[in-house]
């Protein structure tokens, strides 16, 4: 059945662990925030790209890459390891779990650890969507916490994109 291991991914012991612990510490953070609503923004523009470049991209790989690109927050948050490291280590035990290839896997793992620096050429389409989509799914001209914000005001989103 469709989406067996994208529902195997959510309901991963370790996913809905990192999740939780995430979830806490961002309770009262003011701006945009690592929820599951920024997990499926990012899922759902990353497949929309796909599809407008007819990419040979599999669904659950694109699900996949952006249900866990942000699991390593808390780990930056708790202890100063890098989101995206920690992310693509926390990824590789999650999805060899759920019934990903070790092919899978890793190139899940190398869009999550490239996914804070902008793709080179040598990138595939997994990492250059994960890459924009992270981005595009920030509503920065609407935020009511714009002026409190420290992301650089270069590389917030002005206006409605698409």
């Amino acid at each position: 059945m469709a989406g067996e291991r994208i529902a195997a991914i959510a309901a991963h012991p370790r996913f809905r662990e990192q999740y939780a612990l995430l979830w806490a510490a961002e309770r009262e953070r003011e701006f945009c925030g690592h929820d599951m609503a920024h997990l499926l923004d990012v899922a759902r523009l990353m497949y929309i790209y796909a599809l407008e470049d007819g990419a040979a991209l599999s669904r659950e790989l694109i699900y996949a890459a952006a249900l866990l690109h942000d699991i390593g927050r808390y780990a930056q948050c708790s202890a100063g390891t890098p989101h995206h490291i920690a992310g693509a280590a926390l990824a590789g035990e999650i999805l060899e779990s759920c019934g990903f290839s070790p092919e899978e896997t890793g190139r899940v793992q190398r869009a999550i650890a490239a996914h804070r620096e902008a793709p080179g050429t040598e990138d595939d389409a997994l990492s250059a969507y994960l890459y924009r989509a992270d981005k595009a799914s920030r509503r920065c001209w609407d935020c009511p916490a714009a002026a409190a914000c420290n992301w650089p005001k270069e590389k917030r989103n002005k206006t409605v994109g698409y």
